[in-house]
């Protein structure tokens, strides 16, 4: 039975193993913390949305970027602190606008393709994740803005998306706790939202039925790699281990820039922060106020999310500010302004703050298949599509470890 290792144990870890263990290989997740799922993959906005499939790339986001950066509670924040990773990072992203159209084409045909590959998952396992298959709702608050959606829904379309453009009234009968009005809106019925956290647990648990070991409170120390395979030696407290496996895939978020550096790759990830507020809807008031349809306000670059009968999830922002996990009051403030703006009727007396950083690639597409060295593999970069996305890369990483390697499981 050949043997490969993951280092990383969020979503892209989680369905990379369990990919690899399905095809009869003997699999080790390696994470630094004590459970899965417990950066990025904990408390992001929920939505498993192809109609998200828009690259960042455009010069409108770069006027925007711009034009935001004197405001602490803007939806797009750049620190303008030096820092040669970030600018160059920077400078290559921008380097990218002239692929905007095909990025963003080929995201929506990943995200349309993982879909099925996720609810096959939680099938077959039995994962209870507060999945609503509701559609997601887009809204615009004037012409302009919903002209510009018009021009990204030909995108879309052209990836294979089914997404009709609504008026008003229609979007009061797909959502019927709006209440503010709106120029009009997009509806993608074919989207879904869910709890990441219970997903990826729950796969993890599976993965542990097939025999997947987890070797959790590992920090990466050194990665090795050449003909014959790959040694990992990790870090767990005062004591220093080492591990010979046939393959490995790093799944490691914005950490797997600095372990493909140890194995002579450049993958040229930087952390997007993203701030979500978890509201407990503790009384029928508020559980009869807030939405159950996905919503995504374009504008203030929000996302929400019904998880359950008593949760709900809003979500936004984008902080380039580095490797910074700190939750700031003055980003979280913004959205619990935004629910008691536009859902007045869901009390905010009970507010969970979180903060994540999105692994972001310059182009925006995950780096998926094989590096320099040929036992070495990544499934990473992800950036706000992460959940979106996993499935299908997963797959793709593991058939891709089945086809040319050595033939055996």
């Amino acid at each position: 039975m050949s043997t490969i290792s993951i280092i990383g144990s969020g979503i892209t870890g989680v369905t990379t193993a369990y990919a690899l263990a399905s095809r009869g290989y003997s699999v080790t997740v390696f994470d630094r913390l004590r459970y899965p799922a417990m950066e990025t993959s904990f408390a992001n906005g929920g939505q498993l949305s192809a109609s998200n499939a828009e690259v960042w790339n455009s010069t409108r986001t770069i006027i925007k970027g711009l034009r935001w950066m004197l405001r602490k509670d803007a939806p797009l924040l750049l620190n303008p602190s030096p820092s040669f990773h970030k600018y160059t990072w920077l400078a290559e992203f921008i380097g990218q606008i002239r692929h905007y159209r095909r990025n963003t084409i080929e995201t929506t045909r990943l995200a349309i393709a993982a879909r099925q590959h996720l609810f096959n998952l939680a099938d077959r396992e039995g994962i209870h994740f507060d999945l609503e298959r509701r559609g997601i709702l887009h809204v615009y608050s004037n012409k302009a803005e919903f002209d510009a959606a018009a021009r990204v829904n030909d995108l879309l379309t052209e990836g294979g998306l089914e997404r009709r453009p609504v008026t008003p009234s229609e979007m009061r009968v797909i959502e019927p706790t709006l209440q503010s009005q709106y120029y009009g809106g997009f509806f993608t019925p074919s989207d879904s939202t869910g709890d990441i956290h219970k997903f990826t647990r729950g796969l993890a648990a599976a993965c542990e039925r097939k025999g997947v070991r987890f070797v959790f409170g590992a920090q990466i120390c050194d990665v090795r790699a050449d003909l014959e395979g790959v040694r990992i030696c990790w870090q767990e407290g005062a004591l220093r281990n080492e591990l010979g496996t046939k393959r490995a895939v790093i799944c490691a978020g914005i950490g797997s820039r600095r372990i493909a550096s140890m194995v002579g790759d450049r993958v040229n990830i930087y952390p997007v922060k993203g701030y979500s507020i978890t509201v407990d809807l503790a009384d029928e008031a508020s559980q009869n106020a807030a939405p159950h349809v996905s919503l995504l306000d374009d504008a203030a670059k929000i996302v929400t999310s019904r998880l359950g009968a008593d949760r709900f999830r809003v979500a936004g922002t984008a902080e380039f500010n580095g490797e910074n996990r700190d939750i700031r009051a003055d980003r979280i403030r913004p959205l619990v302004r935004w629910v008691e703006r536009f859902f007045p009727g869901i009390s905010t007396a009970q507010v969970v703050p979180w903060a994540g950083l999105r692994p972001m690639t310059p182009s925006m597409l995950p780096r998926v298949g094989r590096g320099k060295k040929p036992n070495i593999y990544y499934n990473t970069g992800h950036g706000h599509l992460g959940w979106t996305l996993s499935a299908v890369t997963a797959e793709m990483v593991a058939e891709a470890i089945r086809t040319e390697g050595d033939g055996t499981a």
